[in-house]
């Protein structure tokens, strides 16, 4: 019951928008909640994440909060305190408020128990319908009216709409097939609102690798490595792929190499940096990290007899295949048949990385407004009673739970702001 005729208006269906909603028609019962989207539906970001399985948090953020916090990098000192007050197990009770048991992978990775997104999902918006949440779709938000009235375009025409607070939980412009193109940060710059330019964050770089190699092992995984850039490091796979060049220089019509993949991804964000910074980025690759470099020499220094090269290494070190192909590559002539060297290439090949792929492939996005523009209650400074929360802001994170736990934990803060900011105005 709206006693008070206090409307909130939550801009977009994720993550964020939809854990605000939750907890605000919760703990505000007497507040009127819609909730915008662009899209027919809700939560296509979560449901495309979920399809391989919904990773939603992390072993870490019970059994070591700092070090979970500390994988939002420069933002971990801003996102702490919403993840002590809604994080790893707070999300668990909150999926079995839903009906929805989780269970943890031998990676540390927490998943609900049928693995799915869409079982979460229904269940969430069920509850927001009992409450009386309305959810209100193909409303693309274009900015304000001269009156401060919020702006939609719908497929009846632009559409005005009256409220007493409002939550911008657009996204980020990964996937914008989905619904998140980015455009919001327009209207928000003519407010005075600063930003960053979005930029791709767990994604797959390009490679100027011979387009005959790309052509062959396009689609193959580079299995159980190590990767190394400045002081970190990251151990999986990769996958080699093959894209149209984009460079638009000399060949247009020319493939170019790529990689991608967890591994790739955990490190994605320095290696993204130094790129800008310096035009490049050297990835080092171990292709044999159970073995250590005395290991490596010492097998490698045994008698090959009349083998080649490559049969040495296949039956020595069991390198053969694409590895033994990335070595060949990559390699000199000259360190190929010096074998303290070639033990040493083996344990750091050098991999040049010459530019993220294009952001709408990216899993997620860096950039956005910057987190100074708000209080700790994710309230804008310059625009009482404007909220923000999720990927449109400028914080990022690595793959692992820790997206799904970062926007959850923003839009937990964000109701709470939205609630006392009425509860003061009343």
């Amino acid at each position: 019951m709206n006693t008070q005729g206090k409307t909130v208006a939550i801009i977009g269906a994720g993550a964020a928008g939809l854990m605000a909603a939750d907890h605000l028609s919760e703990t505000r019962p007497d507040l009127a909640i819609r909730i915008y989207d662009a899209m027919p539906s809700p939560a296509r970001k979560v449901l495309m994440a979920g399809k391989s399985g919904l990773n939603i948090s992390h072993q870490s953020g019970l059994s070591h909060p700092e070090d979970f916090a500390a994988q939002y990098g420069k933002a971990a000192e801003w996102i702490e305190p919403m993840l002590s007050a809604f994080g790893t197990r707070d999300i668990i009770e909150w999926m079995q408020a839903l009906g929805q048991e989780s269970f943890t992978g031998s990676s540390g990775k927490i998943f609900p128990r049928t693995m799915k997104a869409s079982p979460l999902l229904r269940a969430l918006m069920k509850r927001l319908e009992q409450r009386g949440v309305q959810l209100v779709t193909r409303h693309r938000w274009t900015g304000w009216s001269e009156g401060g009235a919020l702006l939609f375009m719908t497929p009846d025409g632009a559409v005005s709409v009256e409220t007493d607070a409002c939550l911008l939980a657009l996204g980020g412009p990964s996937w914008p097939r989905l619904g998140t193109d980015g455009a919001a940060l327009a209207p928000l710059s003519e407010r005075g609102i600063e930003s960053r330019p979005y930029c791709p964050a767990n994604c797959g770089f390009d490679v100027d690798w011979p387009e005959d190699f790309v052509s062959q092992w396009a689609g193959a995984p580079v299995k159980s490595v190590r990767l190394k850039f400045s002081s970190q490091s990251a151990s999986g796979d990769f996958v080699i792929s093959c894209h149209a060049d984009r460079s638009g220089e000399d060949m247009p019509g020319k493939s170019c190499g790529s990689i991608e993949g967890g591994a790739i991804y955990a490190l994605s964000a320095p290696l993204r940096d130094a790129i800008e910074r310096d035009g490049t980025a050297t990835l080092l690759v171990d292709l044999r990290p159970h073995l250590t470099l005395a290991q490596l020499k010492t097998r490698l220094d045994r008698p090959k007899g009349k083998q080649s090269l490559s049969n040495h290494l296949r039956k020595s070190l069991k390198l053969q295949g694409l590895k033994a192909a990335l070595l060949k590559i990559a390699t000199d002539k000259a360190v190929m048949s010096d074998m303290d060297r070639l033990a040493e290439s083996i344990k750091s090949l050098p991999v040049t990385l010459t530019r993220p792929r294009p952001i709408a492939e990216a899993i997620s996005t860096a950039g956005g407004v910057l987190l100074d523009e708000l209080d700790d209650c994710l309230m804008v400074k310059r625009l009482p009673g404007l909220f923000m929360a999720g990927e449109m802001l400028d914080w990022e994170a690595p793959t692992g739970g820790y997206l799904l736990t970062g926007c959850l934990s923003q839009g937990y803060r964000a109701a709470e702001g939205i609630g006392r900011y009425l509860m003061a105005d009343d």
